[in-house]
């Protein structure tokens, strides 16, 4: 096959694999008229992102159907006409009755971005704000960390998160309105080049926001005041009686560590009236999100863990009592769990999550090598599964779900997210049953993909060697997922890559991947490993990476690739790859340079490459800290004893003994990795003649996430594969 026909093929491949749609949100309303009957019929509304890749765009449309129901089950279907291209929408959201939809969007006003908050109802286009020039505060955050777009109770007044208004210096003052000039703080001369603080990677340019309050029927923009100048509020909502806010505030002194993807940032729950009285709800020495109200406002749930150590972790679930304004645990830290059992709770809340008696919270979270979905009864703490991934589902025969995502459950209907390795994203509904005591919700088909893609996975659980146990966390397993091409023709070996997740805390479900199932589709095996520190396997999983990155998690990977070959016949050992991006391309250039004649090509994504040089420019100071084992406090100096430490657990100390080519991918805007890592490796393998090429993308950050950007690194990484394993 020729060099233009291959990439052609990869190309087409990656199309396919990238292009499947996914939902994002589901919200669900009564049909009017009919809210009196014990089970009405029931209006979903969902939204999706879509990867069109010849334009290089990511799409956003919405979907909706009506459920035509009897007794909490579903009859029939009825999809409400085609799908509406949503594209351009920063935030979006229908109100409590469905009778309204809030748009935030963006609109190019005379050669000017302006922002626009827009009501929609059944009549066309009700109210519109242009929250630009009214000049009341900076841009909207359309953030998961954040964000928030909230109807009041009574649907008259919305409620948002945006930058605190600009201040400027007293040169720019001429061209300021009089009305404008009054809101506006102005800086004098030399303060123009000031230094201002942001929140990290994926956040530039957000340093201090602000809750927002819009008055439909004034068509005016309040921001709330009284909330501490010393904390950055966000996931905002409005208490039951509509007459204050709650909110999540983070501790920003005295300066902002990077908050994406790290929970644990100093942070606690408030609550603010609208005439600026504010009340602490929850601890103030720990981290909390996800805070969501019960349907009849009595009790409020949250998330909360602790400040520093593993950036992200095992988390508790809190109960807080409205009226007596106490808290409670209701779901503790799990330690350690049994194969398939409940083993913590690691992901955000779903924004409706209550059923509506109030007595049970429905969530989704990691657990062993896949998605799950629970619930816990509020009066006794008891957790049960909702929804078993290894059941069969009704309407796909033979078909197993590898992972559930709840999205929303309202008027006890859910709204859940499946798929498998070889089965794109697919969109069930299914009702909860009145004694919350099945433990398998019955769940239809609404929408999304129906296709089985053609090709074999696995879970597996591996057990450490040993020698290689941890004596503080003895007993930990090791996960992963394998994936294997189907081929009719015996005896054929499949070359394997290796893929390895970053975090470390983070895990690999076995729910659909487009990359992993892209490389499936070209005749790789391709192997997800879950080593110790992933989440979904107990605290005690993740503090025992602390202090032993660089090798415990090393050996973990390299003993699951050597568990598949050993049992499995169809895999060639003499054609291995390993890829991963950030910690997990600190693992996959840790693996070649500590088994230097095992893999035969390696392709890492902005990889951390030596520690101690990058302590002074990542955005997560701490975890540099904790990662190897040391305290972290915000007045740290390092020391040579530090720096030494993180020296000799990183990459670059074996990187005199690699002999695999190797191929970075490396974002010129990443704030948690410097793209300088990936080039200090880059200069040691050049220097030694070793096979290496760097790829640069210059406007991109840490997860190189541009769509342009996803399409050349999977095209560069399959043929770099290819061409190093020496296939046609």
């Amino acid at each position: 096959m020729t060099m233009l026909l291959m990439e052609g093929v990869i190309r087409d491949v990656f199309r396919k694999t990238s292009g499947y749609p996914v939902p994002i949100s589901a919200s669900i309303t009564a049909e009017m008229g009919r809210v009196s009957t014990r089970t009405p019929n029931l209006t979903i509304m969902t939204d999706w992102c879509q990867c069109e890749m010849d334009r290089g765009v990511r799409l956003r449309y919405c979907q909706q159907w009506t459920l035509q129901c009897n007794q909490k089950t579903v009859q029939n279907i009825v999809p409400l006409g085609p799908c509406i291209n949503t594209h351009g929408e920063l935030l979006s959201n229908h109100s409590p009755s469905g009778e309204h939809r809030a748009v935030i969007r963006e609109v190019s006003v005379r050669g000017a971005v302006h922002q626009y908050l827009e009501v929609w109802g059944y009549s066309g286009l009700e109210k519109s704000l242009d929250l630009t020039a009214l000049n009341k505060h900076g841009k909207i955050y359309n953030d998961e960390q954040f964000a928030c777009l909230a109807w009041s109770p009574h649907e008259e007044k919305l409620l948002y998160v945006a930058e605190k208004k600009k201040m400027i210096s007293s040169a720019q003052t001429s061209s300021i309105s009089a009305n404008e000039s009054e809101v506006l703080v102005v800086l004098e001369e030399e303060d123009r080049n000031v230094y201002v603080e942001d929140w990290g990677e994926g956040l530039v340019g957000k340093s201090s926001p602000v809750l927002c309050v819009a008055d439909l029927s004034k068509g005016e923009v309040t921001v709330c005041a009284g909330v501490s100048p010393h904390v950055s509020p966000g996931q905002a909502l409005w208490a039951g009686d509509g007459k204050g806010v709650i909110f999540v505030g983070w501790w920003h002194e005295p300066f902002r560590l990077g908050l994406k993807f790290c929970s644990n940032r100093r942070s606690a729950l408030f609550y603010i009236d609208l005439k600026g009285n504010c009340e602490l709800l929850s601890s103030d020495s720990g981290s909390v999100l996800s805070p969501r109200l019960s349907p009849d406002h009595h009790w409020l749930v949250y998330l909360q863990g602790q400040v520093f150590g593993p950036h992200h972790q095992c988390l508790r679930m809190m109960l807080f009592d409205v009226e007596k304004r106490t808290n409670s645990v209701l779901v503790d830290v799990v330690r350690r769990a049994e194969k398939g059992q409940f083993s913590g709770i690691y992901n955000s809340l779903p924004p409706e999550c209550w059923s509506s008696d109030s007595e049970v919270i429905f969530f989704s979270t990691a657990c062993d090598n896949s998605k799950s979905v629970f619930l816990v009864e509020r009066r006794t703490g008891i957790i049960k599964p909702v929804y078993d991934c290894n059941t069969t589902s009704p309407g796909f025969s033979d078909q197993e779900f590898g992972s559930a995502k709840l999205l929303t459950v309202m008027k006890d209907l859910m709204v859940i997210c499946c798929s498998s390795p070889n089965h794109p994203c697919s969109l069930m509904v299914g009702f909860v049953s009145d004694e919350h005591s099945k433990q398998n919700v019955e769940l239809v088909h609404l929408g999304g993909a129906d296709v089985c893609e053609k090709f074999d996975w696995e879970s597996m659980i591996i057990k450490p060697s040993p020698e290689e146990e941890n004596h503080q966390y003895s007993g930990l397993n090791i996960g992963a997922v394998l994936l294997k091409p189907e081929s009719s023709l015996k005896g054929v070996k499949f070359p394997l890559v290796v893929f390895i997740h970053g975090g470390p805390h983070t895990h690999f479900a076995a729910e659909w991947n487009a990359n992993a199932a892209a490389l499936t589709k070209l005749g790789f095996a391709v192997l997800m490993v879950n080593y110790r520190g992933s989440t979904g396997f107990g605290q005690d999983s993740i503090d025992s990476l602390l202090g032993n990155v660089g090798s415990q998690d090393v050996k973990d990977v390299q003993r699951a690739v050597l568990h598949v070959l050993q049992s499995n016949q169809t895999l060639d050992a003499n054609r291995v790859a390993v890829m991963g991006g950030s910690h997990g391309g600190f693992l996959a250039c840790h693996l070649i340079g500590q088994y230097p004649n095992f893999y035969r090509a390696c392709a890492a994504r902005n990889p951390v490459i030596n520690a101690a040089t990058l302590l002074g420019t990542s955005d997560i100071t701490d975890w540099r800290y904790s990662s190897v084992g040391l305290h972290y406090s915000f007045d740290q100096l390092p020391s040579p004893q530090a720096l030494t430490t993180m020296l000799e657990k990183s990459p670059i100390v074996h990187a005199a003994q690699i002999r695999t080519p190797v191929l970075l991918m490396l974002g010129g805007k990443d704030k948690r990795v410097s793209p300088y890592q990936g080039l200090e490796l880059y200069k040691a393998l050049k220097s030694r003649n070793l096979p290496v090429r760097l790829l640069w993308f210059d406007g991109d950050g840490h997860s190189l996430s541009k769509l342009e950007t996803q399409s050349d690194c999977f095209l560069n990484v399959a043929l770099w594969f290819k061409q190093q394993l020496n296939l046609q």
